[in-house]
């Protein structure tokens, strides 16, 4: 492999100086330093943006909560004449989807940034990478967009440069994911985004490597979230907000930093910072091509990261796509139903689900305690609904009973299918009671996170079984090499866009285009019209 392809920052470094500098190189025009992505990288990241976006948008159109507020906040922080005549960058100010209104950086990132995450439908990492023996196994999303179209919108950067820097924060969030757990400390997975999102954004801007450093230290010092925001029977606005909370202090940070605060340095090493509260210095991983080193007893992180530079091994490129509005832990029983109705397409005949008398699902942990938890068998609000396995599940197989379709794109879960008549449906409600969850026990957990380890298995009304078998990579994930994704993703795209605007096609066309943006086009990347729907209630 070529001797440039990663950088290296051993546990016993300043990492959070490492990947200052190492954004910094990446978004730079320095030969053997920048960042040199394949073709293949940046088309899957660019896909993941447009998936975002359309998210976002729709969800601001049907008027759901926290984005709607959000971004009248944001709208309600205008960058003044005043402020545009001061510092070095070229504006001063970013916008929110939907305006051309330039308002502080940190409003606009808060506000996208919580509608792109509102319907809980865009991309997701799992921190696995066997490769490298690390599999932290932490997940995350791909929520943290908005911050490199804001600063390319105030560094005056074109589309590709915008592109890169999406590329390197995700890179950087997902590295972090495949050597630390923060959900198993109850932390919230948004910590890594928030820290990529510092360093990238202030290199985008200019930062120096050292006031990125301060950024991330006061981001981890001063901001952490915990899970508690996803406790409960019925979830909040903050579980959908979480990422956008926590990279709008990111943000701040940043420009604390570049206006001269210091905060605290060095943090993945501080000893009274998470990451070795929790873990003290650990036994390192070994560097790419190297043997692993021993670390010095109370001077080291706990762990060594590896970050790429060039080629195709970027963290992007295993990460998954949802296929519609679900979360990620059912993927495996969605794709293991389409499949076995597909096979049985008599189990279908009767609307009411009369030719189904049981359903058994089986899967793994964290899937079984996340989305099988005995409280989401009754789920009342959307954020609730779509942490549901038996709700996902049951609504999937009422579309199909009353369109007599199956696939990916026919029974599409879309926001109209997490509303409280929906929800409330009652032959919705009668399947639901004809689910069995179950733990599939050490066999299926020490599968994932690799795959989404899931069998199901129909009993008919005649006592017969059909077994879908165990299924490990249903469509959208990236190591699913058989489902036809770009025709999927289209389909995605216009369904939820449609939502937004009459103007979809138009809309997803320039965001699938986004190298060729001017930086006069991203400027104006959100100057169009959004829809005003009735909500969904």
């Amino acid at each position: 492999m070529p001797e440039n392809q990663y950088v290296e920052l051993p546990a016993s470094t300043n990492q959070a100086l490492g990947i200052a500098r190492y954004a910094i190189d990446f978004l730079s025009d320095e030969p053997g330093k920048s960042g040199t992505p394949d073709a293949k990288v940046l088309e899957r990241t660019r896909q993941f943006h447009t998936d975002a976006v359309v998210c976002g948008l729709s969800a601001l159109a049907l008027q759901t909560n926290a984005p709607r507020l959000l971004r009248d906040e944001a709208l309600q922080y205008p960058v003044t004449e005043a402020a545009r005549a001061v510092g070095r960058a070229v504006r001063k100010g970013a916008t929110v989807f939907g305006s051309s209104v330039e308002v502080q950086p940190e409003k606009a990132i808060v506000a996208n940034s919580a509608a792109v995450r509102e319907w809980d439908s865009n991309g997701t990492n799992f921190g696995f990478n066997p490769r490298l023996g690390r599999t932290a196994g932490e997940f995350g999303h791909n929520d943290f967009y908005p911050v490199c179209i804001a600063a390319a919108q105030m560094g005056g950067k074109s589309g590709a440069e915008a592109l890169r820097a999406m590329v390197c924060l995700d890179e950087i969030r997902g590295r972090l994911a495949e050597v630390f757990s923060l959900k198993t400390y109850k932390i919230d997975h948004v910590v890594h985004g928030a820290i990529a999102s510092a360093a990238v954004f202030g290199a985008m801007l200019g930062a120096t490597p050292e006031q990125i450093e301060s950024a991330i230290g006061m981001s981890v010092a001063h901001y952490i979230p915990f899970r508690a925001i996803r406790a409960g029977k019925q979830l909040s606005d903050s579980k959908g907000s979480s990422a956008a909370i926590s990279t709008e202090a990111a943000i701040l940070s940043v420009k604390r930093a570049m206006a001269g605060f210091l905060g605290p340095r060095d943090i993945f090493r501080n000893p009274e910072a998470i990451f070795r509260i929790f873990e003290g210095p650990g036994q390192m991983f070994a560097p790419v091509g190297k043997q692993a080193r021993n670390p010095e007893p109370g001077d080291a992180s706990p762990f060594d990261l590896t970050l790429a530079r060039s080629g195709d091994d970027f963290a992007v490129m295993g990460m998954h796509f949802k296929l519609g509005l679900y979360e990620h832990q059912s993927a495996g029983a969605l794709q293991a139903m389409i499949d076995l109705l597909s096979r049985s397409p008599a189990l279908l005949a009767d609307a009411e689900g009369g030719k189904i008398s049981r359903i058994r699902i089986v899967a793994y942990e964290p899937a079984f305690g996340i989305i099988g938890d005995p409280a989401k068998r009754d789920p009342r609000t959307r954020q609730s609904a779509d942490h549901s396995m038996v709700y996902i599940v049951a609504t999937l197989l009422r579309k199909a009973l009353e369109l007599k379709k199956v696939g990916w794109t026919e029974l599409m879960l879309a926001p109209v299918d997490y509303g409280s008549e929906a929800i409330m449906n009652p032959r919705t409600r009668s399947l639901m009671q004809k689910i069995e969850f179950a733990h599939g026990g050490a066999e299926y957990d020490r599968r994932y996170p690799d795959g989404i380890p899931t069998s199901v298995v129909i009993t008919d009304s005649d006592g017969a079984t059909h077994d879908s078998g165990l299924v490990m990579y249903p469509a959208g994930h990236a190591r699913n090499t058989e489902a036809p994704l770009k025709a999927i993703l289209d389909h995605k795209f216009q369904l939820l866009g449609s939502l937004a605007s009459d103007e979809a096609g138009a809309i997803v066309e320039r965001l699938q285009r986004l190298e060729s943006l001017t930086p006069a086009d991203v400027a104006g990347l959100h100057g169009f019209d959004i829809a005003s729907r009735e909500p969904i209630e």
